[in-house]
């Protein structure tokens, strides 16, 4: 088998991100929005065919798993030209799929059904609402651009995801999570409002806006967007950014300050050295620590890591790290926390990286940043609210040890959480995991498509005998809280893989899907946004 540098995947993954439950208003109809009818457009708008040059390259996103065969791929601009594109779909009964920054981990934009792409990636302004006092963000600027505009035009920034490529759009509106979350939320809990463009029950395209204010009639709308994916109600133009309690008129106010400085560390534990009795003791001192470490009000809360214990091909359990260089005894608490990782595990760990450096060049740090785009990948995911149990440490520890597979980056990437997300009522927004200290997936990359069997085998497998006392997947326990609707798979729904009686929606949003399904039936009564895991309407 044919396998990937192990550099390529020192860290996190496609998009990362974030939050809800239940209970709450009926969202209002859409035919009580406010509204807004678009503009003639100064320009036509790009499409690109199969004929075009570039169609080869903007019928597939990031995971080169999947490849499109649409008809057209339309490069929008403008939000007119968003409206115009989605009335043309609708007029002509064709299926269309809306992609930002294409890393979505399933076929969600490149079904076989899909006749139009609507490529935001165009639209990728970042600027200040002086009348909102709000930062106002395109879907389709990358995470990397939305940090450095922020922080070299205002000084803030948003605590979102560590891939620099991915798009504010659908990272988003799934979540949105990062190394600095566990110190300020996730990017949906500083979202104020969004531009989205919706298909009523008259099958006409119309521009809606919807804030978190108390008395917006399209509160619901909003809500929707605080954790529930994309693709289920319409497509985002433009988001809105202020943190609540936000006060006065100064952009520098509107949203948190990132650290100044941050220490970053790599350190690793060759798997030569290792055996299961060592495995073990490494991951209970990881989750340990997460569990005791984890509240809100922890001065760790500083504190991001990423555990990734690679296959034994891979040579070595990588742990990378980030300080906020300004808290209160940093390096130490740094310092702590690895040995307590490490504590008793009988092996010395390799220290590989360990620096300071300004935040904003830490957010290009590849001991965090995404995958090589030109790869192929499956993952999935979980929410932990306790320790590892043993049964979980075992079967992790079997798959990472087979000797009938072999690639260098198949892993468990375990990331730190909670804190401040933490904070948040679980109603609040529509990211129910509110109550987790740490968030992982199994996942494997690799480069051809003749590997596609073993790699994604040996990701299911694992995975679902990690979780075979709760039917294959993270049903919420008192261990465990579901999955992450960003890190999208369509395994859940799979009754080969979830033996367990409970829906895959429920593992994303817990009770909170019957409140989706209401804004879904108000919002999208047609069903025209759609795809394999979509809000179906109540």
């Amino acid at each position: 088998m044919k396998t990937l540098n192990r550099r390529i995947f020192l860290s996190g993954t496609a998009a990362a991100g974030g939050a809800l439950a239940v209970g709450g208003a009926t969202a209002a109809p859409a035919h009580a929005a406010q509204t807004q009818q678009p503009t003639a457009a100064t320009a036509p708008q790009t499409v690109v065919g199969p004929k075009d040059r570039r169609y080869a390259d903007l019928r597939r996103g990031t995971n080169q798993r999947w490849v499109g065969s649409p008809d057209e791929i339309r490069l929008a601009t403008t939000t007119d030209e968003v409206v115009k594109a989605v009335q043309d779909a609708v007029d002509s009964g064709r299926r269309l799929a809306v992609r930002s920054g294409g890393h979505c981990y399933e076929d969600f934009t490149t079904h076989e059904d899909i006749a139009i792409v609507l490529d935001l990636s165009q639209m990728a302004d970042v600027s200040y609402d002086a009348e909102r006092h709000a930062f106002a963000v395109q879907p389709g600027v990358p995470l990397g651009r939305v940090y450095e505009r922020l922080y070299k035009g205002w000084g803030v920034y948003l605590p979102a995801g560590n891939c620099p490529s991915v798009a504010a759009g659908g990272h988003i509106q799934g979540g949105g999570y990062g190394s600095m979350s566990r110190r300020d939320g996730l990017a949906v809990d500083h979202l104020y409002g969004v531009e989205i463009v919706v298909v009523g029950a008259d099958k006409k395209a119309r521009v809606v806006t919807a804030t978190r204010e108390a008395d917006d009639p399209n509160r619901e709308l909003w809500w929707a967007h605080t954790g529930a994916g994309g693709g289920n109600f319409g497509v985002v133009t433009r988001y809105w950014l202020r943190s609540p309690g936000a006060t006065g008129t100064d952009p520098a106010h509107q949203l948190p300050a990132p650290p100044r400085e941050v220490w970053l560390s790599e350190v690793a534990w060759p798997w030569q050295e290792m055996n299961e009795t060592r495995f073990a003791r490494l991951m209970w001192n990881h989750g340990d620590w997460h569990a005791r470490n984890s509240a809100p009000d922890s001065p760790y809360t500083a504190l991001f890591s990423q555990l990734k214990p690679f296959h034994k091909s891979g040579g070595a359990v990588v742990l990378d790290s980030l300080i906020d260089a300004g808290a209160p005894g940093a390096e130490r608490m740094l310092q702590r926390y690895i040995d307590a990782v490490s504590a008793g595990v009988g092996i010395k760990p390799q220290v590989r990286q360990y620096r300071r450096m300004p935040w904003l060049h830490a957010t290009q740090w590849p001991g965090f940043t995404g995958p090589d785009p030109t790869v192929r990948f499956k993952g999935k995911s979980v929410y932990a609210k306790r320790n590892y149990t043993d049964a979980q440490i075992a079967a992790a520890y079997r798959h990472l040890t087979r000797d009938d597979f072999s690639n260098p980056s198949a892993l468990l990437m375990i990331a730190s959480y909670g804190g401040a997300v933490n904070k948040v009522a679980p109603h609040a927004t529509a990211v129910p995991q509110r109550d987790s200290v740490l968030k992982y997936q199994v996942v494997s990359l690799w480069n051809d498509a003749a590997d596609d069997a073993a790699n994604i085998g040996w990701v299911r497998e694992c995975y679902r005998d990690m979780f075979a006392s709760t039917g294959g997947v993270p049903v919420p326990n008192d261990t465990n809280d579901g999955c992450f609707i960003n890190y999208a798979d369509v395994d859940l729904g799979d009754p080969r893989w979830n033996t367990s009686d409970v829906p895959w929606h429920d593992l994303y949003y817990k009770d909170g899907y019957r409140r989706l399904q209401k804004a879904k039936a108000a919002w999208d009564p047609t069903g025209f946004f759609r795809h394999a895991q979509s809000i179906r309407p109540a």
